[in-house]
């Protein structure tokens, strides 16, 4: 039963890196697409602006199906729990804490959104993907040739 935690956590964040992801490579969903996502990404001074907004956008995009899919997931949690802690440090941290409830104009969003974010990314990292997942299955197909090597070691069929 404890198996299907994690399945719940990576499919809801793998839903929210998807949509965020596509924002930004398609522009869908009011998001800027690709040229906008660079133009972004250079005035917080990051440089080359396009590449980064490429990888950026495409590590959401893939890493929220391969979120939803269970496969790769440790490796695919810590690669977008970076890309949270850099939106923390270049975009956030000087909003505070808290969303901007009110929308107020000309402040930001402060870091709590990131920090859940970050904390379920880790979490996924540390305990791995779960149920219905590439990664159980080939965990478990891995477990089972592992057996069958070590019964022909043992002379057993």
């Amino acid at each position: 039963m404890y198996r299907y935690a994690p399945t719940l956590l990576r499919m809801a964040l793998g839903a929210v890196f998807v949509a965020h992801g596509a924002q930004k490579l398609f522009a869908v969903w009011g998001g800027p697409g690709l040229g906008g996502t660079a133009s972004y990404v250079g005035s917080l001074g990051l440089s080359p602006a396009y590449p980064l907004a490429l990888l950026l956008a495409v590590t959401e995009f893939g890493g929220g199906l391969l979120l939803i899919l269970g496969a790769l997931v440790r490796w695919v949690s810590l690669a977008l729990a970076i890309a949270m802690a850099i939106a923390i440090w270049k975009v956030h941290l000087a909003n505070g804490f808290f969303l901007n409830w009110t929308n107020a104009p000309g402040r930001g969003h402060g870091i709590e959104y990131n920090v859940v974010l970050m904390a379920g990314l880790l979490a996924l990292a540390l305990t791995g993907a779960g149920a219905l997942s590439f990664d159980e299955r080939r965990a478990r197909s891995a477990e089972a040739e592992a057996a069958g090597r070590a019964r022909l070691r043992a002379g057993g069929v």
